[in-house]
């Protein structure tokens, strides 16, 4: 997470007048009674969902902080909005993928709450909504069922096993990818969902280890998607003469140990500031070189004994 407990105190205190040392058990408390409020008076709640059962038309939801249920038990209308792949044939299937789900995703057995929506409440219930909207967006997903292999990312549950994997993910943080799915996977479809020009590069923000396809538990070949990726960046117009320069300049010089000592660490820190601001999104800031490199710092070393 890209704030400690401390900052989110911080930040109650600022907004909400609590304490400004309130620990997370008394920030939960107070967020718990607050958001009781606005559930009890709303007048419809927006869920997602995890699947969409075809054979009966269920919706099947599964969290572990029960706000979906508070969003789908007070209001008198509930509105469903997700994509046309959370559509599975049957309730058999559902019962063998929402435990792959919970074990992928944080590891539990099963997740604490999962909930089956059959439709709004019926006459004589005393729960649920009086009215249920359920809207199915595409937003370029059925062009990726029309490719040759993207249409595999499509098979995503959405578990985030392949962002807790990878190496690059947990350095940049999921704030980096500027868009609302992150990771390997996020990095496969967004550029569909949105256009390579603009999203094509993160794509290269992989160094091919494999871990994420090692730990997907429905076997997305991602690191193949993401080089197949960059192939389509580059037919569409989604790496400009200024990322090509730059990246052979970055190969000329560090292929070469004499090339990569000639400048200080202050320079270095110099251009990187100029080329590479934002680079890691607004909330982190590219690591720094020392003055001086680690061959250079071994061998003063060295002959100092």
């Amino acid at each position: 997470m890209h704030k400690s407990k401390e900052d989110v105190a911080e930040l109650f205190h600022q907004h909400f007048n609590t304490p400004a040392q309130s620990t997370p058990v008394e920030l939960t408390n107070f967020v718990r009674e607050k958001l009781r409020e606005q559930y009890q008076e709303a007048g419809a709640g927006i869920t997602g969902a995890n699947f969409l059962i075809a054979e009966n038309g269920n919706i099947a939801l599964t969290e572990n902080e029960g706000n979906g249920v508070m969003s789908t038990s007070f209001p008198k209308t509930h509105i469903v909005i997700a994509g046309i792949e959370k559509i599975i044939p049957s309730m058999k299937d559902l019962g063998f993928i929402w435990p792959i789900l919970a074990g992928h995703g944080t590891g539990q057995k099963i997740s604490a709450y999962n909930t089956i929506f059959t439709g709004p409440k019926r006459r004589g219930e005393e729960d649920g909504p009086e009215k249920q909207f359920i809207i199915l967006i595409d937003n370029e997903r059925s062009s990726m069922l029309d490719t040759n292999e993207h249409w595999q990312a499509l098979k995503c549950i959405r578990c985030g096993a392949c962002l807790n994997a990878c190496p690059i993910y947990k350095v940049v943080g999921g704030y980096t990818y500027n868009t609302v799915y992150s990771g390997p996977i996020g990095s496969v479809i967004t550029p569909f969902m949105k256009n390579f020009a603009e999203f094509g590069h993160l794509s290269t923000a992989c160094t091919q280890c494999g871990k994420c396809e090692e730990v997907c538990p429905v076997m997305i070949p991602l690191p193949r998607l993401l080089l197949l990726n960059r192939k389509l960046t580059n037919e569409n117009g989604g790496n400009d003469w200024r990322w090509g320069t730059g990246m052979k300049f970055f190969e000329y010089i560090s292929s070469n140990r004499k090339r990569m000592d000639v400048t200080q660490g202050s320079l270095k820190n110099s251009a990187v500031s100029l080329t590479g601001k934002n680079l890691m999104g607004k909330n982190k800031s590219m690591p720094t070189f020392e003055e001086l490199s680690f061959s250079r710092q071994w061998k003063i070393k060295s002959k100092n004994g």
